[in-house]
């Protein structure tokens, strides 16, 4: 009896102790992988990117300012007859000109494009911060995804752990009956072979274990060989409601929100496009100075300087009619924005209701696996007691101990598949929480 006790204890204690020293929580891991994730890394680096460029320079709204110099230099051989006959001529004739100045020019009007594009460039910062969003979220999902498979495979992995001292108690009980003539050595052979068809399934369950902890290291961006412990602490969340979920997906979904914001894109497109029927304004300034020599002609010296000012106007008369293209083209890339938010939306839909249906399956499984693992520890804990006194044979103990670990696997599996349901769900609607 002492010894079913302490093999109990023990079949208990492997499936929820964790190393506190090397324990990475859930939390933990979207922290380091929001600090070190190359793909979120990568994508702040676009939103960076579209934030610097969404200025009024940029948009066109602001003069430009030059500065412009010029120097011109020549030794010729010069020779000219002038209209009274005359006739000059000089080698090495040196003339020497000098320009330089400050211009300005500032577009007033071109139809309307410049605001248009300003208005763009806020849209495309929008954009950024959008795909930043669904890349943290996309992280976010794939990290928590991956902890809580290591968690039902570490589970998996200390209910084999169990499985092999049960075997070696096992072992050591039917040798001990083998010894004083009770038991056959048929006997001690299976349970033998046993023993050793539950290390070979332990050596395999530690590879899957290993690998995945390698893989959530490389989401995290870390040292690949870093070894930790897993909470064994799975919080499911069985409150989710179909509604207030359809609801948040409408708002928060970034894939809709950003098919929305490419239509609004396609819309500013047209306008800048509508903008080429307008004549554009151009007003222009500048302060120049001019110095230029000839040792050659009537003028030997001449200097100049003062401001410049002036106004452009140009408007397109006909192009061929690009113009009427182009609007035309922009009209039918806002028909297919619409057209995308429909079918987006759609999908956003269908994927959530066939996500929810799968998240109240999951959930009842849950609470059906969890009464089948306590039966089959209780089965587990009658059979070994009957075995330990010899009124059973090692083969109905055997399928005790499958029914039991293949209890503890499905019922890892439930929980690790509602969690996943779960997590689905939020990033659907754009909001997970850990």
């Amino acid at each position: 009896m002492n010894n079913i006790l302490l093999l109990l204890s023990f079949m208990c204690c492997s499936l929820s102790v964790a190393v506190a020293q090397d324990l990475l929580t859930v939390r933990d891991a979207v922290g380091i992988a929001l600090e070190n994730n190359y793909a979120i890394r990568l994508t702040q680096n676009v939103q960076r990117a579209a934030k610097e460029n969404n200025t009024y320079g940029n948009a066109g709204l602001l003069p430009t300012v030059t500065g412009n110099l010029t120097q011109n230099n020549s030794v010729q051989n010069s020779n000219q007859i002038q209209n009274n006959g005359e006739e000059r001529s000089l080698d090495n004739a040196r003339n020497n000109s000098l320009n330089y100045g400050v211009n300005i020019g500032w577009t007033v009007f071109d139809g309307f494009g410049m605001f248009a594009r300003m208005e763009r460039l806020r849209e495309l910062e929008k954009q950024g911060e959008l795909e930043m969003k669904r890349a943290v979220l996309t992280t976010i999902g794939d990290v928590i995804t991956m902890y809580y498979t290591i968690l039902e495979q570490q589970n998996m992995l200390s209910a084999l752990d169990s499985s092999i001292h049960i075997s070696n108690e096992r072992l050591r009980t039917a040798q001990n009956r083998f010894s004083i003539g009770k038991a056959a050595k048929l006997e001690v052979l299976n349970v033998q072979v046993n023993l050793n068809e539950d290390v070979s399934a332990r050596l395999r369950q530690a590879e899957t274990v290993k690998n995945l902890k390698t893989s959530l290291n490389s989401l995290l961006a870390r040292e690949l060989d870093i070894d930790f412990m897993v909470d064994t602490l799975v919080n499911i969340d069985g409150a989710l409601v179909y509604t207030d979920l359809l609801d948040k997906a409408n708002q928060f979904n970034p894939d809709l929100q950003l098919i929305v914001l490419n239509k609004r894109l396609a819309e500013l497109d047209l306008k800048n496009v509508k903008a080429g029927r307008y004549p554009v304004v151009r007003l222009n300034t500048g302060y120049n100075f001019s110095r230029s020599e000839s040792s050659l002609g009537f003028v030997a010296q001449s200097n100049s300087r003062g401001f410049n000012y002036g106004v452009t106007a140009s408007v397109n008369i006909f192009d061929g009619f690009n113009q009427r293209r182009n609007e035309r083209i922009a009209k039918i890339q806002i028909d297919n924005a619409s057209l995308l938010i429909e079918q987006q939306r759609l999908l956003v839909h269908t994927n959530l209701k066939t996500a929810y249906e799968t998240y109240l399956t999951n959930l009842e499984l849950v609470k059906l696996e969890e009464k089948n693992e306590d039966i089959a520890r209780q089965n587990l804990t009658i059979t070994l007691a009957k075995y330990t006194i010899g009124s059973i044979s090692s083969v109905e103990f055997r399928d005790a101990q499958e029914n039991f670990i293949a209890a503890i696997s499905r019922f890892n599996t439930a929980q690790l598949q509602a969690k996943l349901s779960e997590i689905q769900l939020k990033e659907l609607i754009g909001q997970i929480d850990f």
